[in-house]
């Protein structure tokens, strides 16, 4: 699903989440300490944004380093930052990933993105296809805890379109995205061949307290995002 946070203010966006609460000082990090030793492996990173990951796949000594992004805005700007240390397209997710090769990735890592996705089938069977056997994929997404506040049915397991505005560039952006529950997340991984290994819910870094006392306590205390890893089965 398409935004103009990531197309017509992909440069701002780009300038925000360098340092900002939500994706630097939680998101990241959280996501981070999931990843094993990246050294010498074929990773491809799904939703590449501008490049934030991709600079710290290459600075982790990967051996190739595929980026996707549904935005040609924020492709543009992962091929100005990095040229040809990296391989960067643009691709659809819900229609599947037909440039990569079967059994080609040894990490596939997927921030922030499935929540902008309808139907998760496609992508964890195209994720099953595409991962090495020995390989894994590391996601985050929305948690639905945090999401079900958006809720219009009061159906926790009805997905929904939810549609809002942010101000991650400092003014309102319309966003749209999915609402769904954790047993239709967990489902589409392991009804197309992985198997969950592990589950965090995240943890804000301790020097948000001194950005915003009140947004620190928030993200202490209740759960904003999701973050899972999960592996072909064997």
């Amino acid at each position: 699903m398409k935004s103009e946070l990531y197309s017509k203010y992909a440069e701002q966006y780009d300038a925000a989440i360098q340092d900002n609460i939500h994706n630097a000082c939680l998101e990241r990090p959280s996501l981070q300490a999931l990843l094993d030793d990246l050294s010498g492996l074929d990773v491809v990173d799904l939703g590449c944004g501008t490049g934030i990951y991709a600079q710290y796949f290459i600075a982790q000594g990967v051996r190739s380093l595929t980026c996707v992004d549904v935005s040609e805005s924020m492709v543009e700007i992962v091929r100005a930052k990095l040229g040809e240390r990296v391989t960067a397209y643009v691709q659809d997710l819900s229609l599947g990933l037909p440039q990569q090769k079967s059994a080609s990735a040894d990490v596939i890592v997927c921030p922030l993105v499935l929540h902008y996705v309808e139907d998760l089938t496609v992508v964890f069977k195209e994720i099953h296809r595409v991962l090495k056997p020995a390989g894994y994929m590391v996601f985050s997404t929305h948690h639905p805890f945090a999401d079900f506040e958006c809720s219009q049915s009061g159906n926790y397991f009805e997905r929904e379109l939810v549609k809002q505005e942010w101000n991650t560039i400092s003014k309102p952006v319309a966003v749209s995205f999915y609402r769904r529950s954790l047993t239709e997340i967990s489902d589409a991984i392991t009804s197309n061949g992985l198997v969950i290994s592990q589950i965090c819910e995240g943890k804000v870094l301790e020097k948000v307290k001194g950005i915003s006392a009140i947004t620190y306590q928030k993200l202490s205390n209740r759960p904003n995002f999701i973050f899972i890893k999960c592996h072909p089965s064997r």
